[in-house]
C-alpha cells in the first residue's frame, strides 16, 4: 500500500484541482448540468473522451437541447450504441423540460444525494448506478459515491478488495461493492472520490472525468 500512496501524493494536487473543477459546474446553468448528464448517458462501453468531444459540439451548437433522434445520432460519432444513445438523450430532455426550458437541478436533493442517484437511475434511460454515481461526481456530489467501472474493479481485484470483477452487478451487489471500496479508501486514507480518480488516471493515463 506504500506505492499506492506514494503515487497518490504524486498526483494529489491535480486530483484535488479536478475535483474542485466539477463542484464549480454546480454554479452553472442548468443546460450545463443536462450536459453532464448526457455525458454520463453515452459513456457506458465508450471512451470517455469521445462522449465527451461528442456532447461538447451538440452543446455549442445547441443541438443537445433541440434536435431530433436522427440528428443527434449522427453527432454521437464514436459513441458505441448510439441509436440508443441519442433516444435516451432525447427522453432524459423530454423528462426534464418544463415551459420550454431545462430544469434538472431542482431534482438534485443535496441533503440526500444517495435518494437523488437512485431517483435518476429509476428515471433516466441509460443510467444504472455507476453512471449515475459518475453524473453526480461530475457536478460536485459524488465524495460518498463509488464509480465502479472496469479500471476502478480491476484495481479492487489488484489491492485484495475484491477477488474478481463480476462479469454482471446487481444493484446489490453494486451497493455492496461500494461499500468494500469505501471501508478500503478510509483503511488507507484516500477519500473515495480521489482514490476513483488516481485509480481511473492509471488505467487511462489522464485525469479526465
Amino acid at each position: 500500500m506504500k506505492s499506492l500512496f506514494s503515487e497518490y501524493l504524486g498526483e494529489k494536487d491535480k486530483i484535488k484541482a479536478r475535483l474542485k473543477e466539477f463542484e464549480l459546474v454546480w454554479q452553472k446553468t442548468d443546460k450545463k448540468i443536462f450536459s453532464e448528464l448526457c455525458f454520463c448517458i453515452c459513456t457506458p462501453q465508450s471512451k470517455a473522451v469521445v462522449c465527451g468531444e461528442a456532447i461538447r459540439e451538440l452543446e455549442k451548437t445547441g443541438m443537445l437541447f433541440n434536435a431530433n433522434v436522427e440528428e443527434l445520432k449522427l453527432c454521437l460519432k464514436g459513441v458505441r450504441f448510439q441509436n440508443n444513445k441519442a433516444k435516451y438523450i432525447l427522453r432524459a430532455r423530454e423528462l426534464f423540460t418544463t415551459g420550454g426550458k431545462i430544469n434538472i437541478k431542482n431534482k438534485i436533493i443535496l441533503a440526500d444525494i444517495r435518494g437523488t442517484r437512485t431517483w435518476f437511475q429509476e428515471r433516466v434511460l441509460g443510467l444504472g448506478l455507476k453512471e449515475t454515481s459518475h453524473f453526480l461526481r461530475n457536478i460536485g456530489f459524488g465524495e460518498d459515491l463509488a464509480i465502479l467501472d472496469v479500471h476502478v474493479l480491476r484495481n479492487m481485484v489488484k489491492y485484495g478488495v475484491i477477488k474478481e470483477v463480476p462479469g454482471y452487478m446487481s444493484k446489490k451487489t453494486y451497493l455492496q461493492l461500494e461499500e468494500k471500496l469505501a471501508k478500503f479508501s478510509r483503511e488507507i486514507k484516500i477519500p473515495m472520490a480521489e482514490l476513483d480518480l488516481l485509480f481511473w488516471s492509471r488505467e487511462t493515463g489522464r485525469i479526465y472525468k
